[in-house]
Order: C-alpha cells, then structure tokens, then sequence
C-alpha cells in the first residue's frame, strides 16, 4: 500500500501562520497536521505502507527533512515531488506519477478524520464522504441503489447532492488513476480552470470502475484558523479517549492548574497559571501568570500575564495581553 499526500501552498487563509512555514506542518496536538493524517491512514489500511509521496512547492530541506521522518515514522520510505503550478487536484497528484502503482490511498493534507473501520482494499475504489448542510465549496457525490457513486460533481451551484468528498480516496489500480489523470492533461479537459480529480473519478466510472463511498466518524478541517482550533479541540478529545499520554515527562508544571484535556510538549514550562481545556503547548514554550483556553501554542512560544482562548500563537511568538481571540504569527511580540 502507498500513501499520496498532495500539500497545499503556504495557505493564505491560515496567514500569519503560514508565512514560514505550510500549513500541513502546523501542528495539532503536538503533531504536524499531516504526520496525524499518515498516521492515521496508516492505522486503517490494515497492511504495511511501503512509501508515502508528498506532492509539495518549493518548501525548503528543512521542511522536506520532516516529511522524510513522518514517512519513516510509519516505517515507510519517504518521496518528495514539486508542484511548481497550482493547476489542480488532478495535476497535483500526477506530479507523484512515478509513484502511481499498485494499491493506494489518496489523501489531501488539510484535513484529518477520525474513524473505526479497516479499509476494505478488495474494492476498485472508495470515496470518503461526509454529509454537510452547505455542499457548494465541495466535490459531491450522487448514490444509487445500491449504494454505488453514480455522478461527481465538483462545487455545485444548484443541489444535486450533500454528501461532499473530504479527500481521501482509495484506488486499488494506481496504475490505471495515472493514465485516467494524464488523459486530462493531454487532452487540457479542465473544469473552473483547473484539472480536476473529479473528472477523471467520472470518466473511470464511465468505463466501468465501481466506487463505492467511505463513511468515518467524524471530518475535521484546517482550512483556517477557527477551524484548526476547533480540529485541535476535537483532536484532544479523540486522543483523550485513546488513553495516549499528552503531557510530556520533561514539562516543568509548577502550582498551576491543568485541565483536560492538554497537551504539553517536551521542556515546556506551565508557571501560576491556569491551561486548559483544549489547550496544546509546543515543546520548550513558557505559559507565566496567565490563563489559557481552546488554544494552539506552537514551539519555544511565550504567554506572559495573559489571558487568551480560541486562539494560535506561532514559534517563538511572545504575548502578554488582556483577554482576547488571538492570531499571531512566528517570532511576532505581541503587548497590550
């Protein structure tokens, strides 16, 4: 089984977050947004993942270097492939062409879910769904009777559907998604401008291939900043209920109130102060005489005489200020 990650750009709509780095590495839970994501297709494939190719822009070693290590944390080889152009689903994914063999999971890195199946990898192909009551920003599918997918529609302006695509797909023949995705570009068959995974699911469907919709438990978004708060909420809760251990050994915690559930990184240090719930604090950041709620602090950050909830503070980012919704980027110092 291989793991095909299309990243996203910077992501203008998690700005000032993602002006140093993308937004699949923001982290949820102490953990990168897309190291959740492989780990937990990882948990459902119920087979050992040979590879995972991220698609990504021009990043950086660094950033390449930690993808490198996620691959690996699920003892898998890492491959990295460049989308130079935002030209769509379709595109993006055909930059991984090399890699498009065999059985695969198809997975779009601002998303994460939370599940209880095993794949079911003896089917030509599945689409995970969920209902939504706006399914106009969203790929969508239409059932038959049977419970097969009978239409793709990409971003309907009139209801045809509510079940949107939350993006991930698997594909039993990669080989066959590869020749389906190249017809697109070599026949410039785009829709909105660009090229659409859609189309290619709607041609294969045509000729044959049976899809089949995925259902999981719960959809949980990135595409912005209350989204990721409340992705990192629900992902507290979920972890929570794993029985996983999210206080690390080496916090430094000192006549302060925790309440669960929170996540507190490597030589992070929690002094006066009052921190959760929903609250996740990056490894050797310091929270000093403040109270904080439904938060995201990021690494070697500091929270000084504060009061913040709903909010993302960034690396190395300094706040001390009255109660507030906050969104402050990497490095930025903020006091009121």
């Amino acid at each position: 089984m291989k793991i095909i990650v299309p990243m996203a750009g910077m992501g203008k709509r998690m700005r000032p977050h993602t002006l140093t780095v993308p937004k699949p590495l923001i982290p949820i839970a102490g953990k990168p947004i897309v190291q959740r994501l492989v780990e937990d297709i990882a948990q459902v494939c119920g087979e050992a993942v040979e590879e995972v190719a991220f698609i990504i822009g021009r990043f950086g070693a660094e950033v390449e270097k930690s993808l490198i290590k996620i691959a690996e944390s699920v003892g898998a080889k890492g491959t990295i492939y460049y989308q130079d152009e935002p030209l769509g689903t379709a595109h993006a994914i055909l930059c991984a062409k090399e890699s498009l063999s065999g059985p695969l999971v198809v997975a779009f890195a601002d998303t994460l879910f939370k599940a209880d199946f095993t794949l079911d990898s003896s089917v030509p192909g599945t689409i995970w769904v969920q209902k939504v009551e706006d399914p106009k920003p969203f790929g969508v599918v239409k059932l038959n009777e049977q419970g097969q997918i009978t239409d793709f529609v990409e971003k309907p302006e009139t209801f045809v559907s509510d079940l949107a695509i939350i993006g991930i797909y698997y594909f039993q023949d990669g080989e066959y998604l590869r020749e389906e995705l190249q017809y697109l570009l070599d026949n410039d068959i785009k829709d909105k401008g660009e090229y659409q995974l859609t189309n290619a699911l709607e041609n294969m469907k045509n000729k044959g291939t049976i899809f089949v919709p995925g259902q999981v438990t719960e959809w949980l978004d990135c595409g912005n900043k209350d989204a990721t708060v409340f992705t990192n909420q629900r992902y507290l809760e979920y972890l929570k209920e794993r029985g996983e251990n999210l206080v690390a050994e080496s916090a430094t915690i000192t006549n302060s109130v925790i309440i669960e559930p929170v996540y507190i990184g490597e030589n992070a240090i929690i002094t006066n102060s009052v921190v959760g719930p929903h609250v996740s604090i990056g490894s050797k950041s310091n929270v000093r005489d403040s109270r904080v709620s439904n938060s995201i602090i990021q690494t070697s950050a500091s929270i000084l005489n504060a009061a913040i909830t709903d909010s993302m503070v960034g690396n190395f980012a300094t706040v001390s200020s009255k109660a507030a919704d906050l969104s402050v980027g990497d490095y930025n110092v903020l006091k009121v």
